[in-house]
Formats: C-alpha cells, structure tokens, sequence
C-alpha cells in the first residue's frame, strides 16, 4: 500500500507514491488501486486511483445521492466516456497528464460515465462528497455489464479501443 512521507502532519504526494500504487494495482486482479487521502467519515473524499489497462470501471452515475466528481489525470492517460440514458456513447475525451491538452474533468451528478486506462501506469485524482455510497439501483445501468461478468472484458476493450486511433 502507497505510504504518505508525513511532515508536520502534511502528506507529501511524492512520486514514489504513485509508483508504488500503480506497482500494487499491477498486482490485484481487477489492476486497480486507490489510496484515500481522507477518512471514511469525511465529508468530502480525496483519492488517488491507479488503474491500468484492461481493469473495469462499469459506467455509472451518481444520482442517489446527487455527488458530483472530478477527476485530475497525475500520471498516465484516460479515456473518459459519457452515456446517454439509454447506454448510447454520448462523448469521448482524451484526459492526460502534463502541460498540454485536457488533464481533467467535473462531472455533474447524474450523468453515466466511466473511465479507461489507455496506458499502463495512469494515475488521477478523484474528489466527490463523501460518504463513500457503492452505485446501485438507477446508478447502475443494465446496458452495461457487471464487474466480474465475463461480457465486461469485451465491453472494456471496445470502449478503451475508441481512443486507439491518434495514439499509436
């Protein structure tokens, strides 16, 4: 797990942090990894996510309760997607780190969404209210595959495969 060097109860965000937790996403099953920089009980949650390649995010939103989320691209690349209702690719954007181009996006509450690893090492910052509430009921969407169904393979792959043109 990603250790904080700690200074006066400040948690410096090294780079060594980011690389431990993309090495331990490697390493888990569904190649992703957070590590929270809040407590559970917070009432605003701040996190960094690992996510490599192939992992699964299913689309989702988050309406019940209403909580927007922003995502700051660290390290890496995503693929972000918005849906329509009816699980139709409404947009696609190319986030990544560095000085140019798109790093990030704010998401409002309600809207389907899901992100893609497009290169191995990605890393964001993610921030929403908290408590932390697993999407269910109507933030789930039945167009999109559970995590562990074996059609959420093949639905990942065709989503991160509309960002492979232009980043070969």
């Amino acid at each position: 797990m990603a250790q904080f060097p700690v200074s006066f109860g400040v948690r410096l965000l090294h780079a060594s942090v980011l690389e431990d937790l993309s090495a331990e996403a490697r390493s888990r099953p569904r190649l992703r990894m957070n590590a929270n920089l809040h407590a559970m009980e917070d009432p605003v949650h701040r996190l960094l996510n690992a996510l490599e390649p192939g992992s699964w995010v299913r689309p989702h939103r988050h309406l019940d309760p209403p909580k927007d989320e922003t995502y700051l691209v660290v390290r890496g690349a995503l693929g972000l997607l918005l849906f329509e209702e009816t699980g139709e690719v409404a947009s696609t954007t190319l986030l990544t780190a560095g000085p140019d181009g798109t790093f990030g996006a704010d998401i409002p509450a309600g809207v389907f969404h899901t992100v893609v690893a497009l290169e191995p090492g990605t890393v964001f910052f993610e921030v929403k209210v908290g408590p932390y509430v697993p999407p269910s009921g109507a933030d789930l969407p039945p167009w999109a595959p559970p995590e562990g169904d074996p059609a959420a393979i093949g639905y990942e792959r065709e989503l991160r495969a509309r960002f492979a043109a232009g980043r070969a």
